[in-house]
């Protein structure tokens, strides 16, 4: 049973979705339903001995191509909705043990195609507005199926969070006659205290007011409103500094960083959005090595987050992490993603365009 019910307090839709309660559940070694079937094993998702990168449909989805019939009848105050949208799981390798960190340069810029392939496809769709991709990594963020894979939910509506920005970005363009987005970003770069890395198309930084300790945003230089929009360079330098970053969190704390990661892209419903910028945004649960920013009652019951530590000082420690990850992997032969303390790129010997971590 899934199903949409608004809470009109918070002027919002919750989703109920009684059948994801018996979702695999971080099953044993040898019976992912994610790794690729091989002759005699277990019978999986993709009934291919190998594969590079698949898509299907969620077996536990939050939203039905056709919904059921809603469980109860709603009210003209709290109203009910069928829950029609689309759910789908993007494996990124095959490799049961790799992480995103761990993929080439080039298998994420096929992943950037197939994301923009996606987008297209589900926003073409009569009844969906909004397509949101992202990933979660790690048990801390409720991970229930450890095989490196994102999602993409193809929303019926607009999600909450994307409509503040949407809102905030249109009353800026209206004053201003500009990008709020652009701006944010020409200012991040010019104060460069927050910018932990850097290529010719994308900068990533720990955003002045970040929520989280490590919370980095990626945007594209050039105005651009969905994956769609991006040029051929401008996907893989994307690439790149998702590389870039992640391998960045990994070395950190020397762990397997988790996170949320979430693209934000202008809606799908036909609406005019050249205000809307689009962003990657990432939420990483730890603080420290041992401790955990949990969202406790200041966040969750009052919606104000706050940060233990200053988006400066953070920003120079993964600065230094991406430092470390570049070296290890000997990638720093020419112009790479790593920012300096000016928020531009460092240069580490010559020749060669901008390169990345995993370049």
């Amino acid at each position: 049973m899934s199903e949409l019910r608004w809470n009109p307090v918070l002027e919002e839709w919750v989703v109920t979705a009684t059948h994801r309660q018996d979702r695999t559940y971080k099953p044993p070694d040898g019976f992912c339903p994610l790794c690729p079937t091989r002759n005699g094993d277990f019978p999986t998702e993709v009934p291919a001995a190998d594969y590079e990168i698949v898509v299907f449909e969620n077996k536990y989805p939050s939203f039905r191509r056709d919904p059921c019939v809603p469980a109860v009848l709603g009210t003209e105050l709290q109203p009910i909705a069928p829950s029609q949208g689309v759910c789908e799981v993007v494996l990124y390798t095959d490799d049961h043990h790799a992480t995103f960190a761990d993929l080439s340069v080039d298998r994420i810029a096929n992943l950037v195609d197939v994301w923009a392939d996606r987008y297209e496809e589900l926003g073409a769709l009569s009844y969906v507005r909004y397509v949101l991709i992202f990933e979660n990594k790690g048990d801390c963020v409720g991970v229930t199926l450890h095989h490196p894979h994102g999602q993409i939910y193809a929303f019926p509506f607009i999600p909450p969070r994307v409509a503040k920005e949407l809102e905030s970005s249109s009353k800026y363009a209206a004053a201003k006659g500009r990008c709020m987005f652009c701006d944010l970003l020409a200012e991040e770069l010019s104060d460069g205290r927050r910018v932990v890395a850097e290529n010719a198309d994308f900068a990533a930084f720990i955003p002045f007011s970040a929520r989280y300790p490590y919370e980095v945003h990626v945007m594209p230089k050039q105005h651009r409103e969905s994956i769609a929009q991006l040029s051929r360079p401008e996907r893989r330098g994307l690439a790149r500094i998702l590389s870039t970053v992640t391998r960045g969190y990994d070395s950190l704390f020397d762990f397997s960083f988790p996170y949320m990661m979430i693209a934000h892209q202008a809606p799908t419903d036909g609406g005019q959005y050249g205000h809307y910028h689009l962003h990657f945004e990432f939420y990483p649960p730890h603080r420290t090595a041992a401790k955990m920013k949990y969202l406790a009652g200041c966040e969750s019951g009052g919606g104000t987050f706050i940060n233990d530590t200053l988006p400066e000082e953070t920003a120079e420690e993964l600065r230094a992490a991406i430092g470390r990850a570049c070296a290890r992997t000997g990638a720093r032969s020419g112009a790479d993603d790593v920012a300096g303390i000016n928020g531009t790129a460092e240069a580490a010997g010559s020749g060669g365009g901008p390169g990345g971590c995993g370049a």
